[in-house]
């Protein structure tokens, strides 16, 4: 049996409250950039939450709340002409690649102003003017997709 030993972490609470190795490389400007855009998200999913528990939002609304950073720092650094395809809670990421939040707020209130035409819904908002090619339904459909 190999041995196996338990890797120490680096610097302690010191270094893990100010940030540590996870920050090393990004600007501070990039820092608050990504902050900015975790609470838009944030305020955004919890607006929607709301209008959905009142019944302003009809059918599913799939809430991405607690992954903002993943839409933030996956979608973030991409390049403007690089394309995102996603799964089903996708307004967070739709928001990240450049799809106005207005407009995928409009889309979850079925609203002809919306990312789809207010056909698409919470599952399936399309921005291709941004490169967001949409949120799709099917868990991992997207994935055959995205890689052509």
């Amino acid at each position: 049996m190999a041995d196996t030993k338990t890797a120490k972490k680096p610097g302690g609470k010191a270094e893990a409250a100010a940030g540590g190795a996870a920050l090393e490389g990004f600007s501070r400007e990039q820092l608050v950039e990504l902050l900015r855009a975790m609470l838009l998200y944030r305020r955004f999913e919890e607006a929607a939450e709301e209008a959905y528990a009142i019944g302003k939002i009809g059918g599913f609304c799939h809430l991405h709340i607690g992954q903002e950073g993943a839409a933030a720092g996956s979608i973030l650094p991409l390049r403007r002409d690089d394309y995102v395809i996603s799964a089903y809670r996708e307004h967070t990421q739709a928001i990240a690649k450049g799809v106005e939040p207005r407009a995928v707020m409009a889309e979850l209130f079925g609203k002809a102003t919306g990312a789809s035409r207010g056909l698409g819904g919470s599952m399936h908002v399309f921005g291709a003017e941004v490169g967001f090619m949409g949120g799709h339904g099917i868990v991992g459909a997207q994935t055959a997709l995205a890689t052509g």
